[in-house]
């Protein structure tokens, strides 16, 4: 972080306490720190804590201009090489959505091109709220990233999510995409797949399974990132798209083969992250079927195997990366699959361990390469896990 300029936005909540040791540690690490105040947030830390920190004056009134020379908010915006809001308010994250712009911290936001991070801090149900959750959903659709709340004690007497990060974990994070490779796949076109698919039996029912998307999210999110031009065919659609993915919403297996299958060809990555449904219901009602006395019996025909296509047609410049969600037999199961399938890499877990099953925020995932080795990863948040698996991705293409 040595000489990075990073502007530090801080809105009004008893987390500001947390903002001030930021400053500080930043400083430590050598990066220049400017700091922006709301109103609300001088109520808690008075400015000059800020400004003896980071040794640069701080600022709070979008009219009251530093250097004559230069517009204060513009100026700002156009020096930072990342942008930090800690604490973020409910209050402040509804600002940024909806574009407004009346004091210093929000008109600067709007005027910076640099990247945008929100570190929210509230109480658990506020977080939770629909109008926060759109808001937060909006903000990350338009590029901004997040640094997760912490679940703990809260100032209000409440035990949840909702703390702000620590000031530590945020500059490991800052530290980490300063040193991250932005051009690692630069111009590269990447199609992953992810979620369940949706096997319909008639109007009101169909088979399907646990998968969220999550995985498949993750990996769309850093890919998109290290610069790949990254399509996105899922069937989730409760999840927030990443900035710079193209999405394709499919429902069935059919479906989802159809659409890789249409963008095959100009290929350079494949990720298979979905849950595809190996069977679908052999035939589909029209109409509701209704209750019968007895037992009722439905026929089931196989799915087209969408690894196994594109493993068998790929050409030598392509890349192809599969999942194996495994309750036993793990590496067995996974090598089998690595074979079979034509893959490159085989990404494989034990859906019955702690951590790694398919809702969660975490996963536990070993990588089986073709030359016979394999790599165990620990307990790791997805999108660490994602950024693994595109580093990986990255040097199969170069090979």
């Amino acid at each position: 972080m040595q000489g990075k300029n990073i502007l530090l936005a801080v809105s009004g909540g008893i987390a500001v306490y947390k903002a001030v040791a930021l400053t500080s540690k930043l400083t430590q690490a050598g990066a220049n720190v400017k700091v922006m105040m709301t109103n609300h947030a001088q109520e808690f830390v008075p400015p000059l804590s800020f400004q003896v920190l980071s040794k640069n004056d701080v600022y709070t009134n979008t009219f009251d201009e530093k250097k004559s020379s230069v517009v204060a908010h513009i100026d700002l915006a156009d020096w930072a090489d990342l942008v930090i809001v800690a604490p973020a308010t409910a209050n402040l994250i509804g600002k940024m959505a909806n574009g407004i712009a009346d004091d210093m911290v929000t008109t600067t936001i709007l005027a910076t091109e640099a990247p945008i991070w929100v570190a929210p801090a509230m109480n658990v149900h506020m977080i939770q709220h629909p109008a926060v959750v759109r808001n937060i959903n909006r903000l990350y659709q338009d590029g901004v990233r997040f640094i997760e709340p912490e679940e703990g004690y809260l100032a209000c007497g409440y035990v949840g999510r909702g703390r702000l990060e620590e000031p530590e974990k945020i500059v490991l994070r800052i530290a980490e995409f300063f040193q991250e490779d932005k051009s690692l796949l630069q111009g590269e076109n990447i199609l992953i797949t992810a979620g369940a698919t949706q096997e319909k039996l008639d109007p009101v029912r169909y088979f399907t399974n646990h998968s969220t998307g999550k995985m498949g999210f993750a990996i769309a999110e850093v890919a998109a990132r290290q610069g790949a031009n990254v399509t996105l065919v899922t069937s989730s659609k409760t999840l927030p798209v990443p900035p710079h993915v193209e999405v394709e919403y499919v429902e069935s297996a059919e479906e989802m083969y159809q659409a890789v299958k249409k963008n095959q060809a100009n290929q350079s990555i494949f990720v298979m992250t979905a849950a595809v449904a190996d069977y679908t219901p052999a035939k589909f009602s029209k109409q509701k079927i209704k209750k019968q006395p007895g037992d009722f019996q439905i026929e089931m025909k196989r799915t087209k195997d969408i690894l196994l296509e594109i493993g068998q047609n790929k050409t030598a410049q392509q890349v192809v990366i599969g999942f194996a969600a495994e309750t036993e037999n793990l590496p067995e199961n996974a090598q089998k699959k690595l074979t079979t399938k034509n893959a490159d890499l085989i990404v494989a877990n034990n859906i019955s361990q702690a951590g790694a099953g398919f809702s969660a925020d975490t996963n536990i995932v070993t990588f089986y390469r073709k030359d016979g080795t394999s790599e165990a990863l620990p307990l790791l948040d997805k999108r660490k896990v994602a950024e693994h698996i595109i580093q990986e991705a990255a040097n199969l293409l170069r090979k």
